[in-house]
């Protein structure tokens, strides 16, 4: 047994052995010397190995601190360490990478409205200075008696946040991820002394992520209120210094995301919770105004404004904090695209998708029949059609039934579309506008509200309709976006306050619970953390009515920009058969064996940088020449599936100038690297092609082939680089594979 598989285990028994059960608020954890679990000592050797390069020879735990009353979070990349008495609080966040500080003062470890009042849930006041923060000072800081006081802690290993049924082809990761968590446990003060809040933490191997989230029980005789809550509040080290207001601010330089996201295709458009705020209590910062947002705040935007009965639980979103170590966009990058493989594997399903115009029999046994021969893996009844998620007609679902049966016989799966938000339903079942007191102005015009009771039929019908038929996959387009509603009439929310709250847990519930069956979902909108496997690559639409030549040129930039943020698989791109949105002949693939250069093109360009695209039409092949491209390149994706699904380093974008080059890369594989290459010029290109491998994990040779060629040795230079001859024919594609040189 290797030393992590032992640190595994070491683990696994203490959280048998260590945790206490806490039963309604009945047995209550206390905390003293002795109080609490037996906890190992804080491992003293440092990690050395690049995260994303190396696996982490360190499994993350929960330790015991330099002190008595002192345990930490730490997996060797990054450490948060909380003193517990006088009250329990966060003392310090190291940066293990690099050295530094994360936090240079001290904030109670979440602040909650409860009946109208705050209260503070932990911390310590009496920091005079919050420029820096010295451990000599926490001894002389006292704990403010109006605050939830601690009770005690536990630890244990990381929970799975909901079920996923592994269907389809995906990476091999775990679910739940490694890792170890610890809850703190806090009793409310007077007329609150019936309210237990506990705070969670998890910490995860071999990624610098630390979660973070609340639950609060009501242990009393009467119902609790929760007005608001901030669930994490940091007094961040800056980035930079300003005197005056820059026109815009710099960020301290960590990645902050909650799973409380909607209305984007981007963690930043998507953000409704993360808040950079000014410190008040910072007044030797150098902005003469004092505003320099340097304190994080996690809150809802309004309310949630509910009810918690007694012996009653609220739970809170999650929040996700990863840890940068460096300023390098790539770098960050696959940082971000790391943690969401961590914390949401299911976004590495990437099935080989076609989008069929037609719901009828004949339309669909066509587009199956045809994905079967090429290799393609999933169906989709396309928006208009005719696919009607909401129909409970029994003839109707026996219809669908019978579909699925025929494409699952030919190894095919199969779903369809449905349209949520941006339509209107009636007066009655419309998010109502609070300025209006009628319905309109929501984000996209009109929305049903999703405490509505044709929310509630929605919702059934559409789990009825994959209980009864067997389907695979739900497009949600129009997901829910994030409207509030004033109505006080719609059963699933009292009113404005909890409008949000309560819609984002309708919508949210549904997508855990088509996870947990298997159902592979297709969202427009930043649910990867509720469930989301794909959304946008981004893209404009209308793009698509352009004459082909600048669709593809357009398509490859776009998979360029996309990919920052996402893995290849957490994108979709687009490739009209038939004309969409007009354009015409000029703008149209249809028919396919006439425009098959344009075709390939697209199929090229997807299928390399491993990002799956909606093929829009009545089918994927009219003659056998069109049927060999099409199959070509299912077969190219399929062969190099593993490294085409990993992460992308950016080379060169696309401009038409030039040569243009994505290379995938992943230090795990026996192909560590492969680089497409795009040739746009209408002339043969001789060039010396620069490429950095430091992320294969190679260092001092490598091999590399084009395509199925011969392989040929390369020494890396001290920056990790190679310099590879090249010949391209114009308006051509090809590909270097890069391996571990024999004898290395």
């Amino acid at each position: 047994m290797n030393r992590v598989s032992l640190l595994h285990s070491a683990r696994h028994i203490l959280a048998i052995f260590s945790l206490w059960v806490v039963l309604a608020g009945v047995v209550e954890p206390s905390f003293g010397l002795d109080g609490g679990p037996a906890l190992p000592p804080l491992p003293r050797e440092r990690v050395e190995a690049d995260w994303l390069v190396h696996s982490i020879d360190r499994a993350a735990g929960v330790f015991r601190g330099g002190r008595d009353d002192e345990v930490v979070l730490d997996n060797g990349l990054v450490r948060r360490t909380f003193r517990l008495s006088p009250n329990a609080t966060t003392v310090a966040y190291d940066n293990l990478m690099t050295g530094a500080s994360i936090i240079r003062g001290i904030k109670p470890e979440a602040v909650v409205v409860l009946d109208g009042k705050e209260y503070a849930v932990g911390g310590l006041v009496g920091q005079e200075e919050y420029a820096y923060l010295l451990p000599q000072w926490i001894d002389s800081m006292t704990s403010d008696p109006s605050a939830f006081q601690f009770t005690g802690y536990e630890v244990g290993e990381i929970k799975e946040r909901f079920p996923w049924k592994r269907k389809r082809y995906s990476a091999d990761l775990p679910w739940p991820p490694r890792g170890a968590s610890l809850t703190l446990h806090f009793r409310g003060p007077g007329e609150m002394k019936g309210v237990r809040v506990s705070i969670h933490y998890e910490v995860y191997d071999g990624i610098p992520l630390i979660s973070k989230w609340l639950t609060i029980r009501n242990g009393g005789s009467k119902a609790v209120r929760l007005n608001s809550f901030t669930s994490e509040i940091l007094a961040a080290v800056e980035y930079s210094a300003a005197v005056e207001d820059p026109q815009q601010w710099q960020l301290p330089d960590i990645h902050v995301e909650s799973d409380y996201a909607f209305h984007g295709m981007t963690p930043i458009s998507a953000n409704e919770v993360v808040h950079w705020v000014p410190d008040p209590q910072y007044a030797s910062q150098v902005n003469y105004k004092r505003l320099a947002p340097v304190m994080l705040q996690c809150k809802l935007p309004r309310g949630p404004d509910v009810a918690i009965e007694p012996g009653g639980e609220f739970e809170s979103f999650r929040v996700f904090e990863l840890i940068h170590d460096g300023n390098e966009r790539e770098r960050k990058g696959l940082a971000l695209r790391r943690m969401y493989r961590t914390i949401a594997p299911w976004v590495t399903e990437n099935p080989i998708l076609m989008h069929v115009r037609g719901a009828d029999p004949t339309s669909v046994k066509l587009a199956v029949d045809q994905c079967a021969e090429v290799g393609f893996e999933m169906v989709i009844m396309t928006f208009g059609s005719g696919f009607n998620a909401e129909s409970d007609d029994p003839a109707y679902l026996a219809q669908l039934k019978s579909l699925a049966d025929y494409a699952h016989g030919k190894g095919i799966e199969l779903g369809g579309y449905s349209l949520l938000a941006s339509r209107r339903i009636s007066d009655e079942h419309d998010a109502i506008n609070p300025e209006t007191g009628k319905p309109g102005g929501a984000i996209f015009g009109n929305s049903p509200c999703l405490g509505s009771r044709w929310s509630n039929a929605y919702f059934r019908k559409l789990t009825n309709m994959f209980v009864t038929t067997g389907l695979d996959l739900l497009e949600h387009d129009g997901s829910y976006p994030g409207d509030v509603c004033a109505s006080t009439k719609h059963p699933g929310h009292e009113g404005l306050a909890d409008s949000q709250w309560q819609q984002w847990r309708r919508i949210t519930d549904f997508y855990k619970w088509a996870r947990e069956r298997g159902v592979y979902l297709n969202v427009p909108d930043w649910y990867f953390l509720s469930g989301s496997s794909k959304t946008g690559m981004g893209y404009r639409e209308t793009n698509w009515s352009l004459p082909r030549d600048r669709q593809i040129m357009l398509g490859r930039q776009n998979i360029f920009d996309g990919t920052w943020e996402k893995a290849p698989s957490m994108g979709w791109m687009f490739v009209p058969l038939v004309e969409y949105h007009g354009g015409g002949p000029a703008a149209t693939l249809e028919p396919l064996a006439e425009h098959l250069d344009a075709y390939e093109a697209h199929l090229a360009q997807n299928f390399g940088s491993g990002v799956q695209a909606c093929y829009r039409g009545p089918r994927l092949f009219d003659t056998d020449q069109t049927k060999a491209v099409v199959a070509k390149w299912v077969g190219f994706y399929k062969q190099y599936r593993d490294i085409l699904d990993s992460d992308i380093i950016h080379v060169r974008r696309a401009d038409g100038r030039d040569i243009d080059c994505m290379m995938h890369v992943n230090p795990c594989l026996p192909h560590k690297g492969l680089a497409m290459v795009f040739n746009p010029l209408d002339r043969v290109v001789e060039r010396t092609l620069k490429l950095n491998l430091y992320y294969t994990g190679l260092t001092r040779t490598a091999s590399i082939r084009e395509q199925e060629g011969p392989a040929k040795r390369y020494e890396l230079s001290r920056g990790y680089e190679v310099e590879v001859p090249i010949r391209m024919k114009p308006n051509s594609v090809t590909w270097f594979v890069i391996e571990e040189a024999r004898g290395d």
